[in-house]
């Protein structure tokens, strides 16, 4: 095991004792030397064989690594299919000298020439390869990026409909392109989903430039769209969204009142997915439903109160805490208390019920803590997200908890919700028959992704070979020592010259930290859910790779981002006109509420500009400012931003001489667009000569060093922060450093008391970190039990969720049907929904296996004429249960039937409503499908059970039809009605079943004390309920619209909800 690299012990730092921390790496006692050198120079000796012996043992671990790991290679099957898939490659490299003869608009066309083979008979795996070599040209000619040969592997995997794991910085936005575009040409529309909006944008204006230069449609969802413009941008033949998005516009669809209001591509809205970071939006984010809520409750002023009263119970002796899944329980001495302070008899009386509040209350307390969980911008407490680090604005806590946190930090308590509409990202993407995926951190998943979604994990190899070097965990005793540590190990960094980035978990730890380096005068940018930081992400970011530079980020900073080494040109273009241009275009003050970031700035090496630039930029400014002055315009600064980047974007879609015939063109009205992209494209020169002149010059210094500060709940998060040093064979370093005082111990209740006991043997000095195989071997272990448990906690969501997925696949269908079938299906399902409650009052009344003597047929009679109401009534009510028995057994001694004008013998016959042939049909489909259906009993009665369900059936259906003709509406306004009533009442229910399901997932965990199975019991219960609830839903249809024809004084108030 090495010892601690020379980089981490530098002069300027603390002197450590060579000894310190050589306890953990022997167990066998240390060789002497010569008796004069070792009484003389006894450090000295231990010294020479400590790291003689570490060089040879790290000598011989990194030689059977190596080894190791090249036959692991070649004997795995990830070896073999990436190997077959170099076939495809060389069949595109073939290719590429034919297409690269074409011009523009033959390339172009050849979209065109592929829909036009599809149509013929021609499958997408025939044109697969002139396909890719069609977009790599196209990338190549628009964006001057081509495709690597390991970039069209990762294609092929995407489109073969699999997960590609590909390192950071090896292009998977690129890659996303082929598969993308070969999957829309079936014209059934591609979505290429991402993790937010910024990555959404960025990628739809970047990789679209190929797509549309190929002839095809892209659209993007963004935050806050219309549903106008969110249906225009689906149909698109490739659509950029963000998970959450997507999400939630299906769930809406499922909610809308009327066709028009649906965005997606009914009826079919999924065809092929490609989800950017999977693992963190199938895996991560698959532990939070998204919820579309409704207000419920008016109870807004027990949060208050109950916040209060959690303020006085005392932890350990009124109540206990579980870290580990977030829930709290109340002493006996607890609920006295509460009870006394809330002057009730019974937290838990039904009348008068606080016992959620104040559990909630002590939640709100114990486990949501500001500037972690959630952030208080404008008086409103927003969710920070943990696995992101983004604030999700549009995201509100169930159950109550929101409102507990509101009424704990005393701000405005929000109506308390219910669930409309609930579904899982698992659930989600099970919807598309074809799903793909990127990410740089996926194989350790693979039986998951195989478990839940049958796709296989495939390792893309690197373009080029990964040279960074990852050094060993480093624990410490206490979170004080770990901090100042990684404070000596930034400024130590810094001194060299070496760009840094710091990885944290929570806002707070990063503002605790940037605190730190504050004190040192160590100049950095800091990145987290923070508005004043997020808002710039782009620009972090972009200087993040520069020398000197230092950043402290959440994990906002762990994905969908590329570090480059010297910074990036295209941002840090964009970053200088804009400080010469937006001053001249708006009055509003620029963001410059972070002081220490114009000192960080500083330290930077100024970027200079050619003298073209210059002049270019001199001309944009004083043409900014006499569009702003001159012609009296103002713009808000997000309006000024915005006309700089659309400006920049004309620059990727036109090249100089184009823009300046523009400029030109527009001459006598003051071309600011033009101007402003001339511009950017001089300075973008200029900062690439820069950026590479300084990037060479980090590489030689070592490259980016990462700093993890804590471990994450799983190793692919750690990874993920890894992944940002050493891109595309790039040199660079990475460290994680970990305190046993860190949350996730504490958390778990891992015992870490054997780990502080061993250090406090070895050192008393508390910034002093330990490296043994001991330490960090049990650490990791703990990580991985906590992998486990969340494993199990999304592998027994999956399973719940199954139930529900099934039940929700069935209602929305439906609900599709009604909302986009045409006028004559959706009386159909009124009449079958007739027909079914007819069926219920006779099975629940009637057996064919026994006399009609013994069924129930007074009740039968009474609930049959209690749905019809007014409308059954008069011609039911003479009719006694002798006379109903008398009509029944004559019915089955009745040799012949003519079931075209069937009704009961003595009875009242049905209204003359079966007139013409389409509803004689529909009359004559019902009865076949009453004959065929296995719901009636083998008895001596079925058949005159079956007649009986028909004749009430017909019975129903016609006084229905007859009273609808009397009503004298036209038959639009008829068909409005029916589908508004059945979507209401479908609703409605629906809303009441999820409420119920989600308490029974909760109440049946308490049937395992009974050595019940809580899942299957969910299942069993959960379809009990889901019967019930179709049931009803029938039930109220058919009541509502039989009283809405018949009572038409009453009719206005059927839909005031």
């Amino acid at each position: 095991m090495a010892t601690v690299p020379a980089l981490l012990n530098p002069p300027f730092l603390p002197s450590k004792p060579p000894n310190t921390q050589m306890a953990l790496y022997y167990t066998k006692p240390i060789p002497t030397l010569p008796f004069s050198l070792t009484h003389s120079f006894p450090r000295l000796q231990r010294r020479l064989v400590i790291r003689s012996s570490t060089a040879i043992n790290v000598s011989l671990k990194e030689n059977l690594g190596s080894l190791k790991k090249r036959v692991t290679d070649f004997t795995s099957l990830n070896y073999w299919i990436v190997k077959d898939y170099y076939r495809l490659v060389e069949s595109v490299n073939a290719l590429e000298s034919k297409i690269q003869k074409l011009s523009d608009d033959q390339l172009s066309a050849k979209t065109v020439e592929f829909r036009r083979r599809l149509r013929q008979g021609e499958t997408l795996a025939e044109i697969q390869a002139e396909a890719f070599a069609v977009v790599r040209e196209a990338a190549t000619r628009k964006l001057g990026m081509r495709h690597f040969d390991v970039q069209i592997i990762g294609g092929a995997v995407l489109h073969d409909g699999s997960i590609a794991e590909m390192k950071t910085g090896e292009g998977k936005t690129l890659v996303s392109t082929l598969a993308a575009y070969l999957n829309a040409l079936t014209g059934e529309g591609v979505h290429v989903v991402t993790v937010n909006d910024y990555l959404a944008q960025r990628d739809a204006e970047w990789m679209g430039r190929v797509h549309r230069f190929l002839g095809l449609s892209v659209g993007l969802i963004q935050k806050g769209m219309a549903s106008k413009e969110r249906r225009s941008n689906y149909r698109c033949d490739i659509t950029y969204t963000n998970n959450s998005e997507l999400g939630f516009d299906y769930l809406r669809d499922n909610l809308a009142g009327n066709s028009e209001q649906l965005v997606m591509r009914w009826p079919k809205p999924f065809h092929f997915a490609i989800v950017d970071e999977v693992d963190s939006v199938l895996i991560d984010e698959g532990r939070n439903p998204l919820l579309i809520s409704g207000e419920a409750s008016k109870d807004a002023a027990r949060y208050p109160v109950a916040a209060k009263v959690a303020e006085l119970l005392i932890r350990g002796i009124h109540y206990s805490v579980e870290l580990k899944d977030n829930s709290v329980e109340l002493t006996e001495e607890g609920i006295l208390l509460a009870e006394m302070a809330l002057e009730t008899k019974d937290l838990w009386d039904e009348n008068d019920p606080w016992a959620r509040f104040v559990m909630n209350a002590l939640k709100a307390k114990e486990f949501y803590r500001r500037d972690v969980q959630y952030i208080v911008r404008n008086g409103k407490a927003l969710i920070i997200n943990e696995l992101t680090g983004r604030v999700e604005e549009k995201r509100r806590w169930s159950d109550g908890i929101h409102q507990a946190v509101e009424a704990k930090e005393g701000l405005k308590i929000q109506a308390d919700s219910v669930v409309v509409a609930q579904i899982t990202y698992q659930s989600l993407f099970k919807l598309y028959p074809k799903l793909s995926g990127m990410t740089g951190t996926a194989k350790t998943e693979e039986k998951e992704f195989l478990k839940m979604f049958q796709v296989p994990v495939i390792e893309v190899p690197t373009n080029l070979p990964n040279i960074r070097k990852d050094l060993p965990i480093q624990a410490f005793a206490s979170a004080r020592g770990k901090w100042e540590y990684v404070r000596q190990e930034v400024e130590y960094m810094f001194k060299q010259g070496r760009p840094v980035l710091v990885g944290t978990t929570s806002v707070e730890n990063s503002e605790y930290l940037s605190d730190l380096l504050k004190e040192w005068r160590i100049p950095h940018n800091v990145l987290n859910a923070r508005p004043k930081y997020a808002t710039r992400e782009a620009e972090i970011v972009a200087q993040a790779g520069r020398k000197h530079a230092i950043t402290i980020s959440t994990n906002m900073a762990g994905r969908g981002t590329d570090i480059i080494l010297g910074g990036n040109p295209k941002m840090l273009a964009k970053e200088i006109i804009e400080n010469r241009v937006l001053p001249f275009l708006t009055q509003e003050a620029l963001n410059a509420e972070i002081d220490h970031e114009i000192f960080s700035q500083k330290v930077l090496s100024e970027i200079k500009v050619g003298s073209i630039s210059s002049a270019l930029l001199a001309k944009t400014a004083l043409m900014a400012k006499y569009v702003g002055k001159g012609e009296g315009k103002s713009w808000t600064y997000q309006e000024a931003k915005l006309i700089v980047s659309d400006s920049v974007e004309m620059s990727h879609s036109m090249d100089a001489k184009e823009l300046q015939q523009l400029a030109n063109d527009q001459s006598e009205m003051y071309p600011l667009g033009p101007t402003i992209s001339l511009a950017y494209l001089s300075v973008l020169k200029d900062c690439e000569v820069h950026c590479f002149n300084e990037g060479s010059e980090v590489k030689r210094l070592g490259g980016l060093h990462v700093i993890g500060t804590s471990l994450h709940e799983s190793r692919r998060i750690d990874n993920q922060l890894r992944g940002r040093a050493g891109r595309q064979g790039d040199p660079g370093s990475t460290r994680f450093m970990v305190s046993l005082q860190d949350e996730m111990f504490q958390k778990f209740n891992f015992d870490t008391e054997w780990a502080v006991r061993l250090i406090s043997k070895i050192t008393n000095d508390e910034t002093i970190p330990i490296e043994g195989d001991a330490i960090v071997n049990q650490l990791l272990s703990l990580q991985i039990n906590a992998e486990k448990y969340f494993f199990g906690i999304r592998k027994s969501l999956v399973e719940f969720d199954e139930v529900l997925e099934v039940q929700r696949k069935h209602v929305y269908n439906l609900r599709q049907l009604i909302l986009t079938g045409d006028d004559e299906s959706c009386s159909q399902h009124v009449f079958q929904y007739m027909q079914a409650v007819v069926d219920e009052i006779v099975f629940g009344n009637a057996d064919p296996l026994k006399h009609p003597r013994s069924w129930n047929l007074s009740k039968l009679l009474k609930e049959f004429i209690t749905i019809g109401g007014r409308l059954l009534h008069e011609p039911f009510v003479g009719i006694s249960e002798e006379a109903f028995l008398k009509s029944l057994l004559q019915l089955h001694e009745s040799s012949s039937i003519n079931i075209s004008n069937f009704h009961l013998p003595n009875m009242p016959k049905p209204p003359n409503a079966f007139r013409g042939i389409r509803r004689k049909s529909s009359s004559l489909k019902r009865w076949l499908a009453i004959c065929s259906d296995d719901l009636t009993k083998n008895g001596s009665y079925r058949t005159t059970t079956n007649l009986l369900r028909k004749y009430l059936g017909d019975f129903l259906i016609a006084s229905y039809l007859d009273v609808i003709l009397e009503s004298g509406y036209d038959d639009a306004y008829i068909k409005e009605i029916e589908r508004t009533v059945l979507l209401k009442t479908l609703d409605y229910f629906w809303r009441d079943h999820l409420v119920n399901m989600n308490r029974l997932s909760s109440a049946v965990n308490v049937r395992s004390f009974g050595h019940r199975n809580p899942l299957e019991e969910y299942k069993i219960d959960g379809c009990r309920f889901f019967i019930s609830m179709l049931s009803a839903t029938r039930r109220l249809t058919v009541e509502t619209l039989l009283q809405y024809w018949s009572s038409p004084t009453e009719s206005q108030e059927l839909f005031v909800s």
